[in-house]
């Protein structure tokens, strides 16, 4: 199915909702990619830094607690806080695995994943490393990897990208996938000041504000439109209290109309409606178990940095 194809489809589903909404992986285009790496740099994003504390405390514990023979990691991006994992993996080892020890970055950007699979290669020698490129949300069947030796990575809070029911299906998913004595790391954000993390998802330097809007640039050149213009739209952020959660929406700046020809369709938009791009679930500690457990994951361990703003889960299948 092509690119266009898709994005047609989850168009056609979600844009002439009320409120539209965009599946948040059309984000990520090579740009898109960049600028959320960005992102993950301002110093009003603070989930990353708390999430790379959390792996320079946990990992050789976690490690240890795993013993895999293969990593792999969903939505890898250019995998920056992976290493400090890898690192205590490779320096770790496990018994009688010497060598045979594989990485697998698993991402829908072809040339962000190509580029930081070569990049890993050349960091460790004796590591080999097989990039997948694949959305996470169809996940290779079966997964690559020695099973009951596999820990699979989904880091970086993503898990919070899905609304409650897809969540659900997701955990169920990926443990259809994995094999008894097959590990899972999940980080997840956690319910904090509002303002903080409004402002965590509209920096300063405008940053969020383009990773957002890009994803406009992403339907003009895939899809056939007519009147489809960025500059119509601005960057917002906003808590939604009651499902305790970060949204990002583009809002129309002035009244708008859009010709789809491929889908015989047209989206017309008022002035200050929106398009919801992204949602951001935010979890009280311990609220995630209870979902893997329905989906047949028991928790092994949770660590948290010292502010308590960030989580690291291990499941065990």
């Amino acid at each position: 199915m092509s690119e266009q194809h898709v994005l047609e489809e989850d168009l056609r589903k979600g844009l002439w909702e009320e409120p539209a909404t965009l599946p948040p992986r059309w984000f990520y285009d090579e740009r898109g990619s960049r600028l959320f790496d960005e992102i993950t740099r301002l110093p009003e994003y603070y989930q990353t830094r708390a999430e790379a504390a959390i792996l320079g405390e946990c990992a050789a514990e976690l490690i240890a607690a795993c013993r895999p023979v293969t990593v792999l990691e969903l939505g890898s991006g250019t995998s920056t806080k992976t290493r400090i994992l890898l690192d205590a993996w490779l320096a770790g080892g496990a018994a009688g695995d010497a060598g045979g020890r594989e990485f697998i970055p698993i991402d829908v950007s072809a040339e962000i994943t190509e580029e930081a699979a070569g990049q890993l290669t050349q960091a460790y020698p004796g590591l080999r490393v097989n990039p997948v490129i694949a959305d996470f949300h169809h996940l290779p069947d079966p997964l690559p990897g020695v099973a009951g030796r596999r820990l699979l990575l989904f880091l970086g809070g993503t898990i919070g990208n899905f609304t409650e029911e897809e969540r659900a299906r997701f955990l169920s998913k990926v443990r259809a996938r994995l094999a008894p004595g097959d590990h899972l790391i999940i980080g997840h954000d956690l319910v904090k000041d509002p303002a903080r993390l409004e402002t965590a998802y509209d920096d300063a330097a405008g940053v969020t504000a383009e990773f957002n809007l890009n994803v406009l640039d992403v339907i003009a050149r895939t899809v056939p439109t007519a009147g489809l213009d960025r500059g119509d739209f601005r960057h917002e952020a906003r808590w939604n209290d009651r499902q305790r959660r970060i949204e990002m929406h583009l809002v129309a700046e002035k009244p708008v109309d859009i010709a789809f020809p491929s889908l015989g369709r047209r989206r017309r938009f008022t002035e200050g409606e929106s398009i919801l791009t992204e949602i951001s679930r935010k979890f009280a500690p311990g609220e995630l178990a209870g979902d893997a457990a329905r989906a047949g994951f028991t928790r092994e361990r949770t660590c948290t940095d010292s502010r308590g703003d960030f989580a690291l889960d291990l499941y065990r299948v």
